[in-house]
């Protein structure tokens, strides 16, 4: 219905813009867009005037009807109404494959469909949005006109997303960075580079130190790896002949070429290398929060989420055959675990299977993916099967998590490599004396740390948790009198371990609380005289107001019981 919505879109639009020439109009999770070559600049004032088209179109309940032709055909057709764009994506058209149209009224399109059997089954739909995006994503091609929208089977189903959205925008983790003094990134520096501020960067450390506790608990080691390598290493990895349109340029040192690394697996493999290996050392957890940089073209970056330079949550598991159903099952509650502690509690799986084009043997293939699916079940994870979606070189499962209000976000993976063993000749003694080829698993829990901060941002809206929040307690003296005193009370906190800070500006009280309740810090200690005099504090909480008066020591308690939630 969405794919069909698109076409709609377009048949309006070139029913207002006769003179516009399209490229390509797909549906997409939760919506649709079509790229457009148009004189006319888009913008939000032209949404409804296309809205309005759009329903007259809808209301003619048009059939889509398919229509086969040859190359040459369409070729013909396209060329006499001068669209340049379907030319060059008739020309991706692998020779012998079927060449499709679909007519709806008065709109053709080259299309491999399907769609819904008219336009008039399209019910509640909306333009969101509109954007420039590069022909084929590349900034040497023209730049074109994207126009978002979306589509649901009941206007209740739209109202409800258009709600999310509106949510969306109130959580964006670029505004609540720059707000939040947590992140920047400058562009005297470059686009796609973060610069954690103080705040991020407790909140950082925070997450690292966690994770790494974790790590240590369920039995991994720590690795720290360069951040350059030997021309030779890629190509034995593979990423020059596969991967070096995402890798940056070489530099020579010493007649000798190096290239920064885009991923971390091939340092950790020299390490196993580094010596022989027997059956009774494995498995092996080796983890590293290793920072990688891959070339991203300028139009994809997107804050934290879309960066050239992160940090991977990077693990990679070196196990014996009758280790591998342990190990993946131990690594999926893992993820959970991990998940949870942060507060996500909507998680699903999808298990990807063996491709058409593959490497390894197919034994492995097969042991593999039946204990990813045995892994799931143990855990009692809900999953879809993506038949034939693995990659070349092993099946994985991919974890997806939805946020505070509905969005999902791929995260975890668990992926079985049988390429990088055999390009490196990984192998271990087994217990015949003979040398066998370990299985091994790229597995990432956290994804990376820039993405991750950036969808714990809008989860919170900026408002974290105790026990991650950079600022916890900010105590305002009532007056200038009160300053010492709340100078001496964060001492004391800070001997505890937490966060404080004092405004000791010379604002008055209400505009002091209002700046920490906007700068969402949990817990606010207003200090006057008879607080001082008593030895108590009077508590503010950023969610529930006003809580009273409450001794140091019960307040201490208090937040002592709130951090450890998922401290454990």
């Amino acid at each position: 219905m969405r794919h069909s919505a698109a076409h709609v879109m377009a048949a309006a639009v070139r029913r207002l813009w006769p003179d516009a020439l399209f490229d390509i109009g797909p549906d997409t999770e939760d919506g649709f867009y079509y790229d457009f070559d148009l004189k006319h600049r888009l913008t939000a004032e032209d949404f409804p005037a296309i809205e309005a088209e759009m329903a007259k179109i809808i209301a003619e309940n048009a059939p889509f009807v398919r229509e086969e032709k040859t190359r040459e055909e369409v070729l013909e057709m396209m060329k006499a109404r001068g669209q340049t764009y379907k030319l060059e994506r008739l020309a991706d058209i692998p020779e012998g494959e079927t060449i499709s149209l679909y007519h709806s009224g008065d709109f053709t399109d080259l299309c491999r469909g399907p769609h819904v059997a008219s336009t008039g089954e399209i019910r509640a739909f909306k333009l969101t949005s509109v954007a420039g995006a590069y022909f084929r994503g590349d900034e040497k091609n023209q730049m074109m006109q994207r126009l978002y929208g979306t589509a649901f089977r009941s206007q209740a189903e739209l109202d409800a997303h258009l709600k999310m959205l509106e949510e969306a925008k109130l959580r964006d983790h670029r505004a609540l960075g720059r707000d939040l003094d947590l992140f920047s990134i400058q562009e005297s520096v470059g686009p796609g580079l973060v610069h954690w501020h103080p705040k991020g960067a407790r909140i950082r450390s925070i997450i690292e130190e966690f994770w790494r506790k974790e790590h240590y608990r369920a039995g991994y080691e720590m690795l720290y790896t360069p951040h350059i390598g030997r021309a030779g290493l890629w190509e034995t990895s593979g990423h020059l002949g596969f991967y070096s349109e995402n890798m940056y340029a070489p530099m020579d040192v010493d007649e000798q070429r190096y290239y920064i690394k885009p991923m971390n697996c091939p340092f950790h493999i020299q390490i196993y290398k580094s010596r022989k290996r027997s059956y009774r050392e494995l498995s092996l957890r080796w983890a590293e929060l290793g920072t990688v940089y891959r070339y991203e073209r300028a139009g994809v970056l997107h804050g934290l989420m879309r960066v050239r330079g992160f940090t991977q949550d990077d693990a990679h598991i070196y196990c014996t055959e009758e280790q591998v159903e342990t190990e993946v099952r131990e690594c999926v509650r893992f993820a959970i675990a991990m998940w949870r502690a942060f507060g996500f509690e909507d998680i699903v799986a999808y298990l990807a299977t063996r491709p058409e084009k593959a490497v390894g043997d197919p034994a492995r293939w097969e042991l593999a993916q039946r204990s990813l699916e045995a892994a799931l079940k143990a855990e009692g994870i809900p999953y879809e099967l993506d038949e034939g979606g693995g990659a070349f070189y092993g099946p994985k499962i991919d974890l997806k998590t939805r946020d505070a209000i509905g969005r999902a976000w791929q995260m975890s993976t668990v992926q079985f490599d049988f390429n990088l063993p055999d390009r490196f000749d990984m192998v271990y003694t087994g217990p015949d004396g003979q040398e066998h080829r370990p299985y091994m698993v790229h597995r990432a829990l956290l994804g990376s740390l820039e993405r991750f901060f950036g969808i714990l941002i809008e989860h919170y809206a900026g408002a974290f948790p105790l026990w991650l929040a950079p600022v916890q307690v900010c105590l305002i003296p009532v007056t200038d009198k009160q300053i010492a005193g709340a100078r001496e009370i964060a001492a004391q906190l800070k001997e505890k371990d937490f966060r404080v800070m004092v405004d000791d500006r010379p604002e008055k009280m209400g505009a002091k609380i209002r700046d920490a309740q906007m700068q969402k810090i949990p817990y606010m200690l207003i200090l006057g005289g008879r607080e001082l005099e008593n030895g108590t504090v009077s508590v503010r909480s950023r969610v529930a107001g006003d809580l009273g008066a409450m001794a140091l020591e019960a307040f201490v308690a208090k937040m002592d019981a709130e951090r450890q939630v998922a401290l454990r």
